[in-house]
């Protein structure tokens, strides 16, 4: 809040993140928050749920909504109900940010360019400017998208290392009503460390089976409590088929043995205080193209 206590030109509002899978929207939220909160991997898809994501200024107090990447192929139960969090997450916001890479705008991309509102402000955020070997390009590409769609701003960042963030900060500040915060200054998100959990033990997924791992994965907390200070959960990964189960699991067990550790120690992180996890594989077949295990296991 601002020193004074002035809140007479203080903004509040929210910004929607959209785009393509792998456009790094989960990192660019990440880096927006100054925390890891939504989970990341190289893999496509890896977001599947709307994060939402708060920070707080003095200026401004902005709710940035991290979307799954729109999926266009492979069609199942679950794709469609994440299709369907994404077109629903563009109505009822201050603005929205299209993330799209540098000097690469494809097919999916101009789907999604095709689906911006036309009443509610939108900034390109042109990401991966870090990978970038000629940065002149920069200037066509942005001449590229402005034919695509009438955008307010044009922000290129790279999300990976900081660059321009603070200037995508200030570009959505001003396209925010005049108004009081609606979380707490410390808050950053509105997830439940239960749902948090689940990420964190699905992220690690991604990133010790990485390409085997099978996209007809989950991970549900069956048991979330607190004992004083310790943080006790159960953690299930739901596989679609049996065969992903040993997978999963390793050669005795070693590599769920590691997923579980450096998921309790991200968690431990995030949470702050020490946390006893223990991980099951079970198997559930055809659960994602299940109305009714969809919304089980959270997806709506």
């Amino acid at each position: 809040m601002s020193e004074s206590g002035d809140k007479s030109h203080y903004r509040s509002g929210m910004a929607v993140i959209v785009g393509r899978p792998n456009v790094g929207k989960s990192t660019l939220l990440n880096r927006l928050i100054g925390v890891k909160l939504s989970i990341v991997s190289r893999r496509a898809q890896t977001t599947r749920h709307r994060i939402l994501g708060i920070h707080t200024d003095s200026r401004a107090q902005i709710a940035f909504v991290d979307t799954p990447g729109f999926q266009l192929e492979h069609p199942s139960a679950l794709n469609r109900t994440m299709n369907r969090t994404v077109t629903s997450a563009l109505r009822d916001v201050d603005a929205v940010m299209l993330v799209v890479e540098a000097d690469k705008l494809t097919k999916q991309d101009e789907v999604i360019i095709s689906m911006l509102p036309e009443s509610t402000p939108v900034v390109a955020v042109i990401n991966k400017i870090d990978k970038l070997k000629d940065r002149t390009a920069l200037l066509p590409f942005i001449e590229t998208l402005r034919a695509t769609h009438t955008f307010n701003e044009f922000v290129p960042v790279s999300a990976e290392k900081g660059t321009g963030v603070p200037e995508l900060v200030d570009a959505i500040v001003g396209h925010l009503p005049v108004g009081d915060p609606v979380y707490e200054d410390d808050a950053i998100t509105d997830r439940p460390e239960r749902f948090l959990a689940a990420e964190i033990v699905r992220e690690k997924l991604f990133q010790f089976l990485g390409e085997e791992l099978p996209y007809g994965t989950t991970v549900e907390i069956e048991r979330f409590e607190h004992d004083g200070p310790l943080r006790r959960i159960n953690a299930t990964v739901i596989v679609a088929k049996s065969a992903h189960k040993a997978m999963v699991i390793g050669a005795r067990g070693a590599k769920l043995k590691v997923i579980g550790t450096r998921a309790r120690k991200d968690m431990e992180q995030l949470f702050g205080g020490k946390v006893f996890l223990e991980v099951w594989v079970r198997v559930k077949q055809g659960w994602s193209d299940d109305a009714r295990s969809l919304r089980s296991l959270g997806y709506s």
